[in-house]
């Protein structure tokens, strides 16, 4: 028996344009998962592309390397409520809009990605480089993430409280030690 229901295509553009990025962003299978999970929430959000927050969002949730950057103590659940409040309060005037890298240049071949976070993806590739792997980690995502002062990202960090550059400063501190 034929169903009447057509079949259909992936009906948004953001679902389209994510679909690939943990494979298309060439960092490698340690942080495959945290870039999943930021296609997820893109999909689940209705969003255009996987931006700054989204990355910090899913690196939280499953790198404890990330986590142990913002030390002990209740930052790492303030972060965590902001980026949960994303759909429903604290993120909607970022709604409709793209997360822009202003004057740095575009990266190309990294898709899914508003242009600052895949500025961000190409910078932590370059971390990695300098510190000798070819491996990226997510504590080389989280610095270029919170070293960027117009990503989402730093707004979210600044908003629980936390300077981002101490961020990088701890995250440096703990790649030479």
């Amino acid at each position: 028996m034929r169903s009447r229901i057509p079949r259909q295509q992936a009906q948004w553009p953001q679902a389209q344009a994510a679909r690939g990025a943990d494979d298309d962003a060439g960092l490698g299978a340690e942080l495959a998962e945290a870039v999943a999970g930021a296609r997820r929430r893109v999909v689940r959000g209705g969003d255009r592309h996987i931006d700054t927050a989204h990355l910090l969002h899913s690196l939280l949730e499953c790198d404890p390397e990330v986590r142990a950057a913002f030390g002990e103590g209740a930052t790492v659940a303030r972060l965590l409520g902001y980026l949960v409040q994303r759909s429903i309060g604290y993120g909607l005037r970022w709604q409709g809009s793209v997360e822009d890298s202003g004057g740095l240049p575009v990266v190309e071949g990294v898709t899914g990605f508003s242009p600052l976070a895949a500025v961000c993806v190409e910078r932590a590739r370059e971390r990695a480089v300098r510190r000798g792997d070819g491996a990226v980690r997510g504590t080389d995502l989280l610095a270029a993430l919170v070293a960027e002062p117009q990503a989402r990202a730093v707004e979210v960090v600044r908003r629980a409280g936390v300077e981002p550059w101490d961020v990088v400063r701890g995250v440096d501190a703990g790649a030479e030690g």
